[in-house]
């Protein structure tokens, strides 16, 4: 903790010890309740200028809103002490009475406000404590902190005064903080390996991690006698701890029954742990030193509480915290939160079951809702769950957690009953039917099944103290009873187990950044004979293998977290194309392209789908927004299956697209910055005549002046007037004699020509081959025939203003991030699938003449501005208002020749162009 996190807790005690012993008026202290919290915990030293109180709702002066602080977006609707904050109350609105609870109150005053004004959190407090809603990710339930816990959780209310700051869960603190002390151990440990690099050393180190972990969790939680390890371990000097946790793991692996009849008293408390985690009895341990004896009574054991710990969260933090993830990393892993696991399992199954067991909760038939809830338990223990990718487990952990928290609602609502009717048998065998046993996961790396099995057992101990505070009993938890189904190898080599879903994240890797074994694995499941298989992304294994389990077990259904490639560019048809039209699959659900939750910032979509299961309600999810669909296709749009195949040439009578100028030259021995465009002009008579203006795509987004030496129509005697001239081609020449390609070696003998010379003698248009996601045009170019064109560009030779306006239009960039490829998340522009493909308008004389002058006038806006790069001009957050104006009006133009409305979706507006794309190839 660093000082300024120490005084802010320290400060935050102090409030809360003073206003937990004052009155809680409502009216008379809650304005000084929040100035002083803002003031003395959050360092804010004018708090009057940021907070508004009794803010009168405009449309009707009798409402007012409690507390509100407009730059954070943050509403209060502010209780007394000692009034249920969650308990409906009645209102009287317009002569009639509604029973409102504090939070359904606060949301009156929100529709009034005006949208920019819309709060992105909702606090109900009553001094004692703050009911937090988070209305951008909205739960079932507040996250709740306690006046009494602020010294020690005041960061969950940062989002106060931080509007970047989000309001963090206990749990995801604590398990974040649990990450560091694991971090910490260790680095100390590894310190004392002899070998610390090797391959054996760093699995035994892993194992040893995860089994201390594993002890800390347990005296922490009551697996073992409160303060049993700490104590274990404080009676040893350092120097005799390697042996006591020798002696210890070998104690927790032994069953009671086949113990030594000598065992040292200190070992006979610890229970037998079976399940594995501490059989392997030839794990390297290093000496301990005094500091990792402290790190471990201290930091990691009387400082700090295990039994918080979300297994889910834990999981993946356990595993980025150690340092054998650089490898994992290049594996493809990235790791989840536990709200995008939900994106993932909520429309596959959890919504299913929770809605089920809510009708079986409403029924008013005791005898029949009593059935009905033990005919669900057995359902919920009848299902069976893969990921075949597992990493830290943490899909099979929340899977897991929400399957177990359906079923204590069941069982509660059982036990209820039960008590008065004596129909239930609250034995652990028959009360608890849900368990880890049916889930199953294939890891390739050795130490995230140790991580993922481990935050299995614990989220098992987790639901299982849950179920004991139903039931008011204790229940028996150790020796573990049921090893989890978690192993070790190469999912697209083994045999997958048949379970009813399919689930997870499967390696993140690029066609272009396999190795040769993934290269291999995708070869061999797909085959050789696979149309385009060495153009796919690692991803699309598991798709193939998916497809094929389900083809063997049609009940099989199946979600899996991709980056968004697989539904751009070729990869479309190349996957997708026979799944569907051979294998008969089709897309349940999908969430269109997010920015996944992690470090990695990796831009994704969720597909869930499965085989000739015709659902009647499809969704697509789009951000926070949800749509019925009647059919979803591999481009994630609700629209009919389409396939777009790469092409040569255009599908309508357009000029064609090609590549700009490939120097081949040796590392920009053509080329020139300004210092040697001067020096060429001052030493060589003919430079002027030779030297032309170069572009390529930074050089034309960012401003930048380049040129290169264009030498197509120069004489030798003019070339060996420059020194300069003579020593670049002579570098040209020999790289080019020693390329391995024959046609480079022919370009040897010309090394004054580029080696891909496309140049028009009329004006073009020019394209980057990459550009911004973030930019709501791509910047496209009209250029002059003597500006020469380089290969990070497209070139468009024989172009018009007329096609100009449409390709810088709107519509045509709904159409590019529909269907372009992606490099990273920035849009990866190609003739073959998004030129070739694109479906022109047939535009009348006065829509063409439109459009011109449209196009015409965006280039006149940009001309206003010589010395702003294109970059600048773009900027979505920046962009003239000039300029926007004239895209806007080009945009009408455009749309108008299309026949659509101005006011189409862009929904509505791919929906056209796929419509027409399908009419023009069928011609």
């Amino acid at each position: 903790m660093t000082i300024k996190e120490k005084q802010r807790a320290a400060a935050a005690a102090a409030f809360a010890e003073r206003w937990l012993n004052k009155e809680g008026y409502e009216s008379g202290e809650k304005q000084i309740f929040w100035i002083e919290l803002l003031q003395e915990v959050f360092g804010v030293e004018r708090p009057g200028d940021i907070i508004i109180y009794e803010e009168r709702v405009k449309d009707d002066t009798t409402k007012r809103i409690d507390v509100r602080i407009p730059s954070t977006k943050v509403l209060i609707e502010h209780k007394s002490r000692g009034e249920n904050i969650k308990k409906k109350e009645a209102i009287v609105e317009n002569g009639k009475t509604k029973m409102l609870s504090p939070y359904g109150q606060a949301l009156r005053y929100i529709g009034p406000l005006p949208k920019s004004q819309h709060p992105d959190y909702v606090v109900i407090c009553n001094f004692d404590e703050f009911n937090i809603y988070d209305m951008e990710h909205p739960k079932d339930e507040p996250e709740v902190v306690m006046l009494a816990d602020l010294g020690h959780e005041y960061y969950r209310l940062q989002f106060l005064i931080d509007n970047k700051s989000s309001v963090i869960s206990r749990e995801e603190h604590v398990s974040k903080k649990a990450g560091e002390i694991v971090g910490i151990i260790y680095d100390q440990l590894r310190k004392q390996y002899i070998n610390p690099n090797s391959t054996d050393t760093l699995r035994s180190l892993n194992i040893l991690c995860v089994r201390l972990v594993f002890c800390l969790y347990a005296e922490d939680a009551g697996l073992f006698e409160r303060n049993a390890f700490h104590n274990y371990l404080f009676q040893y000097p350092a120097k005799d701890l390697r042996r006591a946790l020798k002696d210890l793991f070998d104690t927790l692996n032994t069953p009671y029954n086949d113990r030594d009849n000598y065992l040292n008293d200190d070992l006979k408390e610890f229970p037998y742990v079976n399940g594995g985690l501490f059989s392997k009895k030839d794990i390297e341990i290093p000496q301990l030193t005094e500091e990792i004896k402290t790190l471990l009574l201290k930091d990691a054991s009387s400082d700090f509480d295990w039994s918080e710990i979300s297994p889910t969260i834990f999981g993946a933090i356990f595993e980025s915290t150690l340092d054998w993830t650089s490898d994992r990393r290049s594996g493809g892993m990235h790791y989840t939160s536990v709200e995008n696991i939900h994106k993932v399992i909520d429309p596959l199954f959890l919504n299913r079951l929770t809605d089920q067991l809510e009708r079986i909760l409403a029924k008013k038939d005791p005898i029949e809702r009593r059935r009905d809830l033990v005919k669900y338990q057995q359902g919920l223990a009848n299902l069976t769950f893969l990921d075949p990718a597992c990493g830290s487990g943490n899909f099979l952990t929340e899977t897991y957690i929400s399957l177990r928290r359906l079923e204590n609602r069941a069982i509660q609502a059982r036990y209820i009953h039960g008590r008065a009717n004596t129909d239930i048998n609250l034995s652990e065998f028959d009360l608890i039917k849900v368990g880890i046993h049916q889930l199953h996961g294939i890891e390739i790396n050795d130490f995230a099944v140790s991580v993922a099995t481990t935050a299995l057992w614990i989220a098992e101990s987790q639901m299982l103290a849950e179920t004991e505070r139903i039931i008011h009993q204790e229940m028996e938890y150790l020796p573990l009873k049921a090893n989890t189904n978690i192993v070790e190898g190469n999912a697209l080599e083994l045999d997958w187990t048949p379970t009813d879903y399919i689930i997870g994240n499967p390696p993140f890797i690029g066609a272009r950044l396999m190795s040769k074994s993934q290269k291999k694995d995708l070869v061999d499941t797909f085959g050789a004979d696979w149309r385009g298989v060495g153009n796919m992304d690692y991803v699309c294994g598991w798709y193939k293998r998916a497809v094929g389990q389900m083809q063997q077990h049609p009940q099989t259904r199946t979600a899996l977290v991709s980056t968004n490639s697989i539904t751009q560019g070729e990869q479309v048809a190349n996957l997708w194309r026979p799944l569907v039209e051979q294998q008969a699959v089709q897309i349940d659900f999908a969430h269109r392209t997010f920015v996944w939750d992690n470090e990695a910032h990796v831009h994704c979509v969720i597909i869930g789908f499965s085989i000739g299961r015709l659902k009647k309600t499809k969704v697509i999810y789009d951000g926070v927004s949800a749509a019925d669909a009647k059919h979803i296709n591999a481009y994630l749009l609700d629209d009919k299956d389409v396939w777009l195949e790469s092409r040569t040439r255009p599908i309508c009578n357009v000029p064609e697209m090609v590549f700009g100028n490939m120097p081949n030259d040796n590392h920009g021995q053509l080329l020139l910055n300004q210092e040697a465009y001067d020096v060429f002009l001052a030493s060589w008579p003919h430079a002027k005549k030779y030297i032309r203006r170069f572009i390529g795509a930074k050089e034309f987004i960012q401003n930048i002046d380049r040129y290169c030496l264009w030498l197509k129509d120069s004489t030798p005697s003019e070339r060996r007037q420059s020194h300069e001239v003579m020593r670049r081609l002579d570098a040209i020449r020999e790289a080019r004699a020693k390329s391995s390609r024959l046609e480079t070696q022919n370009m040897a003998d010309t090394p004054y020509l580029f080696g891909e010379d496309r140049q028009p003698d009329t004006p073009y248009i020019l394209v980057p081959r990459h550009s911004s996601e973030e930019r709501r045009y791509i910047p496209i170019g009209f250029m002059s025939a003597d500006i020469i064109c380089g290969d990070s560009n497209m070139m468009i030779p024989n172009a018009t203003l007329y096609h100009f306006g449409v390709l810088t239009s709107s519509l045509h960039m709904a159409w590019v991030r529909t269907v372009c490829g992606r490099l990273e998340m920035r849009i990866r522009y190609s003739k073959d699938i998004v030129y070739n493909n694109f479906p022109w308008p047939s535009p009348t004389k006065i829509q063409r003449e439109k459009i011109e002058e449209t196009a015409q006038a965006i280039l006149d806006a940009r001309a206003l501005y010589p010395n702003d790069s294109l970059a600048a001009l773009y900027n979505s957050n920046n962009m003239p208002s000039n300029l926007l104006k004239a895209h806007q009006a080009n945009d009408r133009a455009v749309m108008e020749a299309y026949g659509l409305d101005l006011k189409s979706t862009e929904s509505q507006c791919l929906a056209k162009l796929f419509k027409l794309y399908q009419k023009i190839i069928t011609l």
